[in-house]
């Protein structure tokens, strides 16, 4: 049985402006475009708090979604969050209902794009140009995420820019009059458009479906998502509103063109096919989009061995070849034999279902307890905002009627069934539930934490995180010829001890428990003896070298079985007992920096202690500055380092003279033949290179 560990990575390719592009452009189309008319048949005027009651409901599940993409950003989404939260039976029913609430909302769209090319071409074959049309998105999502995310931003730029004139002239026709006897339709009406209309918002969490295409996804997730959100609920807002105003309830009623018409009656003809224009736009936008997020998740449960191994296939473009087939082809399949127009509350609902489990996934993963579970989006008001998120949605499906439960429990039966009889014999692998019921004195399943920790050294530092600090701070020490590890680690506790307020000897029993154990990462010559000791300020680290090698027997926090290997860097690292994620962050990025093919050569190599350190720093955070006249550096020379040139947020932290290393103060004042580590900003690094490094003079 397997665990799903290895698998094809794909391209972080999608920036900020991608992710909010393409959460935009999935929520901008049929909510806008074609809803209004029919949830205004059911809700009258007070449509327009339907869709603020939508917007209300998906704020538990999209902070709950943005803190799940931040621990874990991988493709899937849902599935994959609720896979590893509550085990993969819930993965399996969320995987294949959000993939079909996907593909049905973006069949929905390609009919959306029908009705408003009826407008001007009432004859044409709407069905063969909504196939057509499939196809090409299909194509598109094959030549790569950038390439989609690109074409998306152009897709929602000239859709704002033109919902923008809608709203703004818009304004000037309002008849407040047709807002009279609001809520004559009662109650009960509301809630159940408002379950309707929820299917407008959806798009803006399922960004999380690509969170692993996107860079630096604990920054780009959550902004692209609330910008994306307040953008969704304000043109809502107001282009409802507008409608509202303009047309009145009763002669907006069921109308599936309602911005066309509206348009027409304050702008004539122009108008109508402006918009028309922006329509077409925004359900090519949703279609697109709805490709590329809906065909992450066959691929992501084809990783799990949920499905045939088959739908994992990344292509030369680093894209799911064999999951985007799948995906256009049940596209296809809705567009040739059902009418989408009927399943938009159906999709809706079990949406609302799949949102309520993912706000319990947080719970569970929050009350698991398990270090590695690092998001860098923390969920405010919790509990309560994720025990709102739970009972809500079942209000507004209970008011949506027998058919929109029906459905989402044949969605649920059918999950059941594919995980019995095809998945449950093909995976090993239990969700964090399981460290809750540890918690209760039951098992939990060890696999999860690794897992998470190798998504951990994916994702990297924060900007918080002192690594090159600690760096720089480190202490370094080669190994005598034919010592052992416990020797060693002896002198690396002594040294430590000097520093911290713990015995030589506390530090010594951690360090070769953690070995005995299998705690000590051991991997390609390196160890990484690690403890966190409480009542310390903050991480020391001492840097071993051993030209001969020691040899250690341990294990792989990481992921890897035990081993007994030659080491020659032993890096023994101590934080703070308060804040274990970070420690896990520090110690991965350690991991990541010596995992590079040239480390041990050019670590034995190193010919002193600023070389040794400069290896582990990141190349974007130093400088290495080599004082010589006649270079870029000469204007150093004879000067303190209080007066020089240094950009702002970086700073000289070694200096190299005459074989040894000095400490640099204020008054320091810097030689020829002085060398300088430089530590800073990507930015400051930059600059500091630009004004002082010379390529024929450092070294």
């Amino acid at each position: 049985m397997a665990v799903g560990t290895g698998h094809q990575k794909l391209k972080k390719e999608l920036s900020l402006f991608g992710v909010y592009a393409i959460a935009t452009g999935t929520t901008l189309s049929a909510g806008f475009f074609l809803l209004p008319g029919l949830a205004a048949a059911e809700a009258g005027p007070a449509v327009v708090l339907c869709y603020l009651i939508a917007a209300a409901l998906l704020v538990p599940a999209m902070f709950s979604i943005v803190e799940l993409a931040t621990a874990m950003p991988r493709a899937g989404g849902a599935y994959y969050f609720l896979d590893r939260s509550l085990g993969p039976l819930a993965g399996t029913i969320g995987g294949f209902g959000t993939w079909l609430a996907l593909v049905l909302k973006s069949a929905f769209a390609l009919v959306g794009m029908g009705a408003y090319l009826a407008l001007y071409f009432p004859e044409a074959p709407f069905q063969i140009i909504a196939v057509g049309l499939a196809l090409f998105f299909g194509a598109l999502n094959l030549l790569g995420s950038k390439k989609t995310g690109t074409f998306q931003i152009f897709l929602v730029v000239v859709l704002l820019a033109i919902l923008t004139w809608f709203i703004a002239h818009g304004t000037t026709a309002i008849n407040f009059d047709n807002f009279s006897g609001f809520f004559d339709k009662g109650s009960a009406s509301i809630l159940s458009a408002s379950g309707l209309v929820f299917i407008s918002y959806v798009g803006v969490t399922n960004i999380a479906s690509v969170s692993e295409e996107v860079k630096n996804p604990e920054r780009n997730l959550p902004l692209g998502i609330f910008l994306a959100l307040g953008t969704a609920v304000l043109v809502y807002a107001l282009g409802v509103s507008v409608m509202i105003g303009v047309l009145g309830d009763e002669n907006l009623a069921g109308s599936l063109t309602p911005v066309a018409d509206v348009a027409e009656s304050f702008a004539s003809k122009w108008g109508k096919a402006l918009v028309t224009v922006a329509a077409l736009l925004a359900f090519a936008a949703v279609a697109n989009a709805g490709i590329m997020s809906a065909s992450r998740y066959p691929m992501a449960m084809s990783r799990d061995h949920i499905l045939p191994k088959i739908f994992s296939t990344v292509g030369k473009r680093g894209t799911p070849t064999v999951s985007i087939f799948v995906t256009v082809a049940a596209i296809l399949f809705f567009l040739l034999v059902l009418d989408p127009t009927r399943i938009a509350k159906l999709a809706s609902a079990f949406q609302l279902v799949m949102f309520a489990l993912l706000c319990l996934a947080v719970i569970v993963m929050r009350e698991s307890k398990i270090e590695s579970y690092d998001p860098g989006f923390h969920s405010p008001f919790y509990p309560w905002m994720q025990i709102l998120g739970i009972f809500g949605p079942m209000v507004i499906i209970a008011e949506m009627g027998w058919l929109s439960i029906v459905f989402s429990a044949g969605l649920i039966i059918v999950g059941i069934a594919w995980f019995r009889y095809y998945a449950r014999n093909r995976v090993a692998r239990e969700g964090a539930i399981y460290h809750v019921f540890d918690r209760l004195g039951q098992r939990r399943f060890d696999d999860l934490d690794r897992e998470l920790r190798g998504i951990m050294q994916e994702k990297g530092l924060r900007e918080e995180d002192p690594f090159d600090e600690l760096i720089v701070r480190s202490i370094t020490m080669d190994a005598e010829v034919g010592s052992s590890f416990q020797e060693i680690a002896q002198r690396a506790s002594l040294l430590l001890s000097k520093r911290l307020p713990c015995e030589a000897q506390t530090l010594l029993d951690g360090f070769m428990q953690g070995t005995r154990t299998g705690a000590t990462p051991v991997t390609g010559g390196i160890a990484l003896p690690h403890l966190r000791m409480p009542g310390i300020d903050s991480a020391q680290l001492i840097l071993v070298r051993s030209e001969s090698g020691i040899r250690i027997s341990t294990g792989d926090v990481f992921g890897q079985v035990h081993s007994s290997e030659l080491t020659h860097a032993i890096f023994f690292l101590v934080s703070p007992d308060e804040d274990p994620r970070q420690h896990l962050r520090i110690l991965a990025e350690l991991a990541g920096q010596v995992s590079k093919d040239s480390f041990i050569d050019d670590w034995l190599k190193a010919s002193g202690e600023q070389q040794l350190k400069e290896i582990l720093l990141r190349n974007d955070r130093f400088a290495s500055i080599y004082v010589q006249a006649n270079s870029k550096a000469a204007p150093m020379i004879g000067r303190p380092l209080r007066e020089l040139n240094i950009p702002e947020g970086c700073l000289v932290a070694i200096i190299h003279r005459g074989g040894s290393t000095i400490v640099p103060r204020g008054g320091t004042v810097i030689q020829e033949q002085d060398r300088l580590t430089i530590i800073g900003s990507p930015s400051g690094i930059s600059q500091v290179n630009e004004l002082y490094h010379d390529d024929s003079t450092s070294s």
